[in-house]
């Protein structure tokens, strides 16, 4: 009988979906100079009753804004639009065009990258991509205006360390979760035909690892069992559950979510550490409503989460694209 639960089957897939993510991603090679900003599943909407993205926009828009400013580089770790819902893009755009023209000044700068989640896999297609995201039609300016002009989104990404060979793998997380992976076309269509409509009255979508607590451990589980067989750090999205290993567990950092009410969680690598930020509002002494960055989680060095064996680490295997 099926009951939707991941037995040992699943696990096999996961360590199977997420290897092969592994081989063939993209690689950037980084040193301490550099700045990473994760976030993941923003989940924008069209800004109707059912977009939960919209609540947090200026939120969002102030955390760009730091990030732009201090030379961050934007790794978007899924289910950044949420094309699943709201078919059209063109919608997308315009309910959050400042968004969009935040996001368009890293692009400029090559300092954006886009990972593909369940919720926007149509991202997989080039012609896709190019039908939508390089150009769109000002309707002011009455003309076609450029947006993400030769984007390439990817499924995953491999961080790798000059100085040591050491590598993150980097990806939305959905890989091997059968409902959103291998039946994701089902998933989309009872999301949204049905449960689109069912959540604004209070009920909760079971198959999705954010709605139910049950998935969404067996999903960390298989996450875990992967990176102890490979000996390899993980970040990813998908629980919506922001995670910052403790002292002496298997470095897994989940992103979180931008669609909930407490916040904006972020994971950051600077200066070769790595450290969990939440963007919250907050009242001032006199009264008013200010964006603040709160460090949660670390600083910790990288080098931490290494638990690789001696031997491997001499065996720098991958070579950077960039």
């Amino acid at each position: 009988m099926v009951d939707g639960s991941m037995g040992k089957g699943d696990t096999m897939n996961t360590d199977q979906r997420l290897t092969r993510a592994y081989q063939r991603a993209k690689v950037k090679c980084f040193d301490d100079t550099a700045r990473f900003v994760f976030f993941s599943d923003c989940h924008r909407g069209d800004d109707s009753v059912s977009d939960e993205f919209a609540r947090n926009q200026n939120i969002f828009l102030r955390a760009l804004d730091y990030y732009y400013r201090n030379n961050y580089i934007y790794v978007e770790v899924g289910d950044g639009d949420e094309l699943w819902e709201y078919p059209k893009f063109k919608h997308i755009r315009l309910a959050h065009s400042d968004v969009f023209i935040a996001l368009k000044k890293f692009y400029d700068k090559k300092r954006l990258i886009i990972i593909y989640g369940n919720h926007n896999i149509y991202l997989k297609s080039k012609k896709f991509v190019k039908d939508h995201y390089y150009f769109f039609y000002d309707e002011y300016m009455q003309d076609m205006i450029e947006l993400f002009k030769g984007v390439k989104p990817i499924e995953a990404l491999v961080l790798k360390r000059k100085n040591s060979g050491q590598e993150i793998l980097v990806l939305h997380g959905h890989q091997g979760d059968l409902m959103n992976d291998q039946l994701w076309r089902l998933s989309m269509f009872l999301l949204r035909y049905f449960w689109k409509f069912m959540h604004v009255v209070g009920f909760e979508n079971p198959s999705s690892p954010a709605r139910n607590m049950y998935r969404r451990h067996k999903v960390e589980k298989n996450y875990k069992k992967w990176i102890l067989k490979h000996k390899m750090m993980l970040i990813c999205g998908h629980t919506h559950r922001a995670k910052y290993p403790k002292k002496g567990e298997l470095p897994y950092f989940n992103t979180g979510c931008c669609t909930n009410t407490r916040g904006i969680p972020a994971i950051e690598i600077i200066g070769g550490k790595i450290l969990m930020v939440n963007w919250r509002i907050r009242a001032a002494a006199n009264g008013t409503l200010q964006v603040e960055r709160f460090v949660e989680r670390g600083p910790d060095p990288i080098e931490v989460f290494d638990f690789r064996e001696h031997s491997f680490k001499e065996n720098i295997h991958k070579k950077c694209d960039d």
